[in-house]
């Protein structure tokens, strides 16, 4: 066999493959078997009909039409790696010349990764918030947990905002009770804007008793997204009352003996996560710095690929939890379809880019992922998903997902190389060392990595990812 690459542009190349026909042989004894299996000739018994008959009765072309396709993916794949090259998706193949007994010759053009070239970027410098924990965030902390532990006493007067009401609702569109339109003994908080839209209105100022009505826009339900008469009747209204900030409340909320050292703890949490928010705004800028430095041509069917499986997924999987449509969630956003469009394209052709770039780094780098690395982002994918990591886990190796999980890893580790070379600095000015941070080194798949790593074989690994919900579900 004899092969030839032409560049057609840096993402995509066209294969040019010379076969003698001699090593069809396999390939045409297996279509001459194939079709004894599927045909029958007076006089033969099936699976015994000479070839010289099936050719006569069949023509050889048929025979031959079946070798070739058998060949192909066979032929293809030893040009791809005799070229060396790094072949995205899958080619288009167009026979050139087929001559029985003499030759077969085909093209195949298929997209590419591309050729990169990673610059010195140890000259890049980042700003980041500082981490700073003031008294009065330390107070909201406390005053959150405070609200957790709030009892509530059923009281005879009208009801004011942050009260717990009961009520009994009841929805018409068109004049009509919806026939899910009804619930009663609803628990609810005034003002906490759980249900709908001008119900804390209507309820204020009712006693037990009561009733008012309301118009508003239904959030689901049959009659999402209509607007609905809405009554409601008060049948209880209760106080919430919070418990005193002293050392009893601290330890009925926590493992600790005083009101002070709760706050103690609370400052460090505190800390604790405005550091990792640091370690993830670094990231995040230190990739958008190094993207900048970096030629990235992108493959554009890869890209439309990407840019189709973002629609479908946000239309078929987020938005249909939420009983969404495309057009609503764009109204509620304040989006134009054309604005979706823009953003859409740009979100995956980062992601295109952040994998390219990163790849290249770990190739670079020479960096490996080993087995503790490839659990601990198993679990943060499961628990960002859902399910349990067992159920996740057995997805992932039906779906033969493994290797993307542990490319998602290998390009964590490859930006955090990147972020530790450069300077980072927060708003104060100070230089921040996230060398030795636990949470820069756990965290160092950015959600911007963790979306490039998807960008290659996305629907695949969604796939997975919904195969093991419907188990959980099951």
């Amino acid at each position: 066999m004899k092969s030839a690459v032409e560049t057609l542009n840096p993402t995509r190349v066209r294969l040019t493959v010379e076969v003698p026909f001699e090593e069809l042989k396999d390939s045409l004894d297996a279509a001459y078997k194939k079709i004894n299996q599927q045909v029958t000739v007076k006089g033969f018994r099936k699976g015994k009909i000479p070839a010289r008959v099936i050719d006569q009765r069949f023509g050889r072309g048929a025979v031959l039409e079946e070798a070739v396709n058998d060949a192909l993916p066979k032929l293809y794949t030893e040009a791809v790696n005799e070229a060396e090259i790094d072949v995205l998706g899958q080619p288009e193949v167009d026979i050139k010349e087929l001559k029985d007994n003499e030759l077969l010759s085909f093209t195949a053009e298929v997209d590419v990764r591309p050729s990169i070239e990673i610059p010195d970027y140890s000259g890049i410098e980042v700003e980041v918030d500082a981490v700073e924990v003031t008294d009065a965030d330390v107070e909201e902390a406390v005053e959150q947990l405070r609200e957790r532990f709030a009892s509530t006493s059923p009281v005879e007067r009208a009801a004011e905002e942050g009260d717990v009401v009961t009520i009994d609702l009841e929805a018409k569109v068109e004049g009509e009770v919806l026939e899910d339109g009804i619930a009663n003994g609803v628990s609810y908080t005034i003002g906490s804007g759980e249900l709908l839209d001008g119900i804390d209105d209507a309820v204020k100022g009712l006693e037990a008793g009561g009733e008012g009505t309301f118009t508003s826009e239904l959030k689901g339900g049959s009659a999402a997204g209509k607007e609905a008469e809405v009554t409601v009747k008060v049948t209880q209204v209760a106080a919430r009352e919070l418990p005193e900030l002293d050392d009893d409340f601290a330890q009925l909320a926590s493992e600790f003996d005083t009101l002070e050292e709760l706050k103690a703890d609370s400052r460090k949490r505190l800390e604790n996560t405005k550091q990792y928010d640091q370690a993830t705004q670094a990231q995040e800028r230190v990739l958008d710095k190094l993207l900048e430095l970096v030629e990235v041509p992108v493959p554009e069917k890869l890209l439309e690929d990407e840019i189709n499986t973002r629609k479908h997924n946000l239309e078929h999987h987020q938005l249909g939890q939420m009983g969404l449509t495309l057009d609503k969630y764009l109204e509620i956003q304040g989006k134009t379809a054309e604005e979706f469009e823009t953003e859409t394209r740009e979100a995956a052709v980062k992601g295109i880019k952040t994998q390219f770039v990163l790849d290249e780094l770990v190739k670079r780098e020479k960096l490996n992922v080993n087995q503790e690395e490839l659990t601990e982002h198993l679990m943060r994918r499961a628990a960002s998903s859902g399910m349990s990591p067992d159920q996740f886990a057995q997805a992932v190796v039906e779906g033969g997902q493994v290797p993307l999980l542990v490319g998602e890893v290998a390009r964590g580790k490859a930006l955090a190389v990147v972020v530790e070379a450069v300077t980072v600095k927060d708003t104060n000015g100070e230089v921040v060392d996230l060398s030795d941070e636990d949470e820069a080194e756990d965290g160092a798949e950015t959600a911007e990595a963790t979306e490039a790593a998807e960008a290659e074989a996305p629907a695949e690994e969604k796939a997975a990812e919904d195969k093991a919900a419907e188990k959980t579900e099951g």
